[in-house]
């Protein structure tokens, strides 16, 4: 089976372009998919519902084409049935182009935006005319009673073929509406510290600082860029002004962040670690997405980096290295997952080694280095984003590899499981599949609370479900090392005195677990209801 939108759109001469500039192997697979795209479902029939225009195409005898913008209430074109679409045909300004048109060729072809979200679906279709007197039962259906328009006639369109395409290029827009919906979190939680600085209790503030950690590397932040509306990228360089330790694609690094708790009104001094996106002798830089939802480290992070700001790291590392043989590799990033991934990209490329990369992202303005990356991999990169309905079809991609192809994932948890399940399947020797989480695993739904005695100290600590041993211990007081926060590292990995742990990690070795008995408890938790830890 093949796509409908490509079996008309992408026609000999087209596919012969297409050969020529190197994409051919990008839409080949259209030529043998399950999707069909000929019927639309109901996530197109939600998208075309909530429009209030599209671009109407249509082809004259003399074959010219001939574009016409449509209007009208949202939703006034309307899904009759999986293969059907129909509006009302409003008076405009009476030249009846379209209408000519398509009394002499029945082809349209209908484009609808939306603006905002830079997404974007193409139809193919053949339209046919029906008169107001013809069809009663019709014009009823399409009618918008609320509009004050004049109906000449009904345009029913049968679907041929659909396809969503890529947002590149389109400009965002606004109605008053979306603007003022996208606002009224930010207009309520301005509304919130206003009210909080007006009020006499208020006494914490938190001044802007100038040096931060006690790690032994000294470095000072030398540039801010604005990579995306959530993701700024770091320049960091020596204090001194000398030369930095060398990093290889992978690497890391670990800063020093200020945890803000305004419930408290204090806050806490952490470390957080962050892929280091490009490197120098004299500079390193970082990318860090802010999550509103996370312990707060990158919010404090994007509130204290400004230039001049000294701080004081770990010495980077690299628990996510690239092989440096000849094999090929295939890199599959998910959202801030990018960081490390994009890296290794370059790298390889540089030095002419085979690699293909897919990059799966929320949006066109959420795909931080897209350009860069699809500059550096001429048709070698694939980019999937979650509002254009573009699903990255893991097992595909796996089933392309070579025999020797090695794997490298970083993003959601649930995308590096799906890669590693589907490379289970396709019989891949689990040590061409490698991995690095940039966030702890979710909360299972069968977890259940824990009672954690720590051995050292002699406290004893109750776990929620929903927080992980780590947060408990350092919330009691407890000086815990940590790094990560996702199992990668292994900084955080304490020796079990009692208890069976449910280990969750992908730092430590079964000779560490089984042999040492260590767990690492930023994302561990325990199949016994109770733990004894040498802490």
């Amino acid at each position: 089976m093949s796509r409908a939108f490509s079996d008309i759109a992408f026609t000999p001469a087209v596919r012969a372009v297409q050969t020529r500039m190197g994409s051919r192997r990008n839409y080949a697979s259209l030529d043998t998919t399950d999707d069909r795209r000929d019927r639309l479902g109901a996530m197109e029939a939600e998208f075309i519902g909530a429009r209030d225009s599209f671009y109407q195409a249509t082809v004259s005898e003399t074959g010219w084409p001939y574009v016409q913008f449509r209007g009208g209430p949202a939703g006034f074109l309307k899904v009759l049935d999986e293969k059907t679409l129909g509006y009302a045909d409003f008076r405009g300004n009476v030249q009846y182009i379209s209408v000519g048109n398509l009394t002499g060729n029945d082809r349209v072809s209908i484009i609808l935006m939306d603006y905002a979200n830079r997404v974007r679906l193409k139809i193919l279709g053949r339209a046919r005319l029906v008169g107001i007197e013809d069809d009663p039962d019709l014009m009823a259906k399409l009618e918008s009673p609320d509009y004050r328009a004049r109906v000449e006639r009904a345009v029913v369109i049968t679907v041929e073929g659909f396809d969503w395409n890529c947002p590149q290029h389109i400009t965002p827009r606004f109605t008053e509406s979306e603007v003022a919906e996208a606002t009224a979190s930010l207009r309520t939680e301005l509304a919130q510290l206003n009210a909080r600085l007006a009020s006499p209790n208020t006494s914490y503030t938190l001044d802007a600082p100038t040096e931060l950690g006690n790690g032994p590397l000294a470095l000072i932040v030398t540039g801010v860029r604005i990579l995306t509306p959530r993701i700024r990228a770091y320049e960091l360089r020596a204090l001194d002004g000398g030369e930095l330790p060398s990093v290889e694609p992978g690497a890391h690094i670990d800063v020093p962040v200020r945890v803000l708790k305004l419930a408290a009104e204090t806050h806490t001094d952490a470390t957080r670690r962050y892929s280091i996106t490009a490197s120098s002798s004299v500079h390193y830089e970082i990318a860090v997405q802010r999550e509103p939802d996370g312990h707060g480290g990158s919010a404090g992070l994007h509130r204290d980096y400004q230039p001049g700001l000294i701080i004081r790291c770990g010495r980077p590392g690299n628990d996510f290295k690239l092989h440096t043989d000849n094999r090929s590799a295939i890199l599959i990033a998910g959202g801030i997952g990018i960081t490390p991934i994009q890296s290794m990209a370059r790298a390889m490329a540089i030095d002419g080694r085979s690699v293909w990369l897919h990059y799966a992202a929320r949006s066109y303005r959420d795909a931080a280095y897209e350009g860069e990356l699809r500059a550096a991999l001429p048709g070698a990169f694939r980019l999937y984003l979650t509002d254009a309905r573009e699903r990255m079809d893991v097992e595909a991609i796996v089933r392309a590899g070579s025999i020797d192809s090695v794997f490298y994932v970083c993003g959601p948890a649930r995308l590096i499981d799906h890669v590693r399940d589907a490379a289970h399947k396709a019989g891949i020797d689990p040590a061409r599949v490698r991995y690095e989480r940039f966030s702890a695993p979710p909360i299972i739904a069968t977890d259940k609370p824990i009672r954690v005695t720590l051995r050292r100290s002699g406290k004893v600590i109750d776990v929620n479900m929903s927080e992980t041993i780590l947060d408990a211990v350092q919330a009691a007081g407890i000086d815990a090392p940590s790094a990560c926060r996702a199992g990668n590292c292994g900084t955080c990995a304490v020796k079990v005195i009692e208890g069976v742990p449910d280990h969750r990690d992908a730092a430590l070795s079964t000779i560490e677990r089984d042999q040492a008995g260590m767990m690492c408890i930023c994302v561990s938790r325990a199949k016994s209801s109770n733990l004894t830890l040498d802490l």
